[in-house]
Parts: structure tokens; sequence; C-alpha cells
């Protein structure tokens, strides 16, 4: 979904690539263009990983490049990432186990055979239906941000799934949530450790009901990339680290406000079930601004 990488069940990769491919690789046309990288050498690419690969082999990122190069395909440049990128789009190859601390790659029909396939507007339908009953109350906005659905394509996938789902509205806005989901717990847990790129931020386009935006940099610095955050009563209220200090984790957390009665106590819980996670004593520290 929107080019990056998702942990997906294996029963649903290949609907979910069926659906959400097409626009990412129209999406990344003129990239390929100014690499010089056109249908052939795709082609080539293809046919370069299907032999190399056939039988139930990994390769190495750097195995997988020299076998492009064998096979007479330049990637000088970025070229041999995006070829790799292009041929995990189309559901060719796709991420193995490691071997030692490399990441391998493998081909997708050998590691994960044989599972369904959706019609067009039932994988819509899906999709809508799983995003909210996760990440509802949302809006089709946020929806369609997360998924990289075109926006008609993201109402479309909300009417075909409207009868799983219920609506409420706010400010003249939509927000829809699963007509299942349980009612919230009267006294939510005090405080998270979230990791980068936790779904409680990346689910959604407006991030304002989670996230104060004068805090917003603090967060999220740029370039997509969105930092280790700290949730606390619900909103997120800090940012956390973490370094391996002899056999002990280290956690460091920086609050947006001075800590207030019970955070330290709510946060020491928190960071211990992270420290019992790894196996390590805690060695906590909390900061306010």
């Amino acid at each position: 979904m929107r080019g990056t990488l998702h942990f997906v069940a294996a029963p649903d990769v290949r609907w979910m690539l069926s659906l959400l491919a097409p626009r990412v690789i129209a999406t990344s046309a003129r990239r390929m263009r100014q690499l010089g990288l056109d249908d052939g050498g795709v082609s080539r690419a293809r046919e370069a990983f299907v032999r190399a690969l056939q039988g139930g082999h990994r390769l190495t990122r750097e195995e997988m490049r020299r076998v492009l190069e064998d096979a007479g395909v330049d990637t000088s440049g970025q070229r041999g990432y995006h070829l790799l990128w292009r041929c995990a789009v189309e559901g060719l190859i796709c991420p193995g186990n490691r071997r030692g601390k490399q990441d391998t790659f493998v081909l997708l029909d050998e590691w994960v055979p044989s599972t369904r396939s959706l019609a067009r507007d039932e994988a819509l339908a899906e999709l809508a239906r799983r995003y909210f009953t996760a990440h509802g109350p949302a809006t089709v906005r946020d929806f369609a941000w997360w998924s990289g659905l075109a926006a008609a394509d993201a109402r479309l996938a909300l009417e075909l799934a409207a009868d799983h789902l219920a609506r409420d509205d706010v400010d003249g806005v939509g927000y829809w949530s699963s007509l299942r989901a349980p009612a919230p717990r009267a006294a939510p847990t005090r405080a998270r450790l979230l990791p980068a790129f936790d779904e409680y931020l990346v689910g959604y386009t407006d991030r304002g009901a989670l996230l104060d935006p004068v805090r917003a940099r603090q967060v999220n610095a740029g370039g997509g990339l969105l930092g280790p955050t700290v949730v606390l009563d619900t909103r997120i209220g800090g940012v956390w680290k973490r370094r391996l200090a002899g056999k002990a984790v280290a956690v460091e957390v920086r609050l947006f406000h001075a800590p207030g009665p019970g955070d330290g106590r709510a946060l020491e819980a928190a960071a211990g079930e992270y420290a019992q996670f790894l196996g390590r004593p805690l060695d906590l520290s909390v900061a306010g601004p």
C-alpha cells in the first residue's frame, strides 16, 4: 500500500496486490523512465530472477543485483532497487527469511502457494470493511490515504462495505466504524510506548484528535518519517527511544509536558512490558520539555 512494505497474512497477499499494485505501478512510471528502465528491462529482470530463485532458492539483495548484472541488466544508480521493487509489487518476488543479518528474496509462488483471489468489487469491499473495523471511527479520506486508492475507488469501496459499517457525523464530516465494534473501555490503559510508523498515527490523514499540531514536527521530522511515540490517556504525549546498555535496555522518554501525577508509574509499567519482551532489565528515564 502506498508503495511501502507491509506485513499481511499469506491468504491475503494476492488479492491485495491485484487491487493495489496497478495504481502504484502507474505512479512509478515517470521514475522508471528517468532511470531508463523500459518494459524490456523489467522483462529481463523477471526472467533472471525466476531462473535464479526457482526450486526454493533465496538470495540476498547483493546476490539479486549480481543476478541482474550477469543477465546484462544495468543496476547502476537506483536501477537495481527499482527492479526489485517492481518485481515485488507485481507479485513475482517477496522477502523471505533472513540469512544472518541479510534480508533475502524468494519467489512468491513458491513461498506462498495457492491463495485466494477476489473480484475487484469484492476486494474493495473487503479492504474497506477491514480498515474501518480496525481504525474506526475514520473518514473516507483517511481510508484513501491509508490504502493508496484513488478517491473515487475509496468512495466506491465504502459504498460496497456500507452494510457492515455504522456512520456518525461530527461537524458535517462522516465517520465510519464497524457495526460490531466493541464499546470503549471506561478506563483505557494509561500509557503505551508505540513503535515508529505505528498504525495509531499512520492509519489516518488527520491526526489532530491524537496529536497536538504544535508537536507534529517532534514526531514527524519530514521525509515521511514517523518516530516512536508515547501515548498517555489515548493522546500522543511524547517521544521515546531505546538503547541496549550492557544487559539492560535503557528507555528514554521525553514528554511534551511536565510529568504529571501518575505519569511515572504508568510509563514504568509500559516500558516494563517492553523490557520483559526483550528479556532485559529496565533502565528508564523520563524528562519533560
